[in-house]
């Protein structure tokens, strides 16, 4: 095929797309979805795993019988938010005195870079240990994290900042202070909001190691309770809820990533 005729396929291949519109895709998606769960419910080796929808539904109004779907979701939204801003806001400075001073580099980060490689149920004990059960170690597994991918993030942003940038601003009589603030901040925000959605998608999916502290209740507790049960139903339906959360948290992402980062190009595919 020639070059010419290879550009009009794809020109018209993105014409065809172009044209439907996002709901179309969004249903297309969840149509797609739909028919590999029912593929699943029917197999014989995953019917047992994925039960169709038909005996998931009833399941919400089972853990409402039972009284624990609402404190479910309540606890571990608590934990979740709490661990997940403690992560942001010890994240930042560190960070950003990370990537500006040697010093700080040097000593933080193969501690930050070894921790980072421990998966989070391996020092739940240890967390459990020295504070107690309760809310209080899932905050602590959820911030620690959380702490750990969006200071790595965050830190990849700063020291990727143009550099002609800052030798301008020193040139122009600017101190630290108002480069920080005028420069690699606003610089550095696509990747402090790229370390807000890796944030939250890792404080969700810490959620259980979190909530094997002695949790009483909590999205990621009943999991496991559920599942030495084997109630496959209400269990699935909980994993469902913890990805619903982390999909709305997603598009709320995107939402503010659109407000703050507007001057932003960004390829069209």
């Amino acid at each position: 095929m020639s070059l010419n005729g290879s550009k009009a396929t794809k020109k018209k291949d993105r014409d065809i797309v172009s044209k439907i519109p996002n709901w179309g895709w969004l249903l297309l998606s969840f149509l797609t979805a739909i028919l590999l769960w029912f593929v699943l419910s029917i197999g014989e080796t995953t019917s047992r795993c994925f039960p169709f929808i038909d005996k998931v539904a009833p399941a919400v109004g089972t853990m409402i019988q039972r009284g624990v779907l609402g404190k479910d979701f309540v606890s571990s939204m608590i934990s979740v938010l709490l661990g997940f801003i403690l992560g942001f806001v010890t994240a930042v400075p560190i960070a950003f005195l990370m990537a500006w001073y040697r010093p700080v580099r040097y000593i933080l980060e193969p501690w930050i870079q070894f921790i980072r490689n421990i998966p989070p149920l391996a020092y739940v004990p240890l967390v459990v240990i020295g504070a107690g059960v309760g809310r209080k170690p899932q905050v602590i597994v959820i911030w620690l994290a959380t702490f750990l991918i969006m200071t790595v993030t965050i830190y990849q942003g700063v020291i990727n900042v143009d550099e002609t940038l800052i030798k301008a601003a020193r040139v122009l009589g600017a101190k630290d202070r108002d480069i920080f603030v005028k420069v690699i901040f606003p610089a550095t925000t696509p990747f402090i909001i790229t370390a807000i959605r890796l944030g939250i998608s890792v404080a969700l999916t810490t959620l259980i190691a979190a909530e094997t502290t002695g949790a009483q209740a909590g999205l990621g507790m009943r999991i496991r309770a559920l599942g030495n049960s084997y109630e496959v139903p209400p269990m699935l339906l909980y994993i469902i809820i913890i990805g619903i959360i982390g999909m709305i948290c997603e598009k709320l992402i995107k939402l503010l990533e659109r407000k703050v980062t507007g001057w932003q190009e960004k390829r069209e595919i």
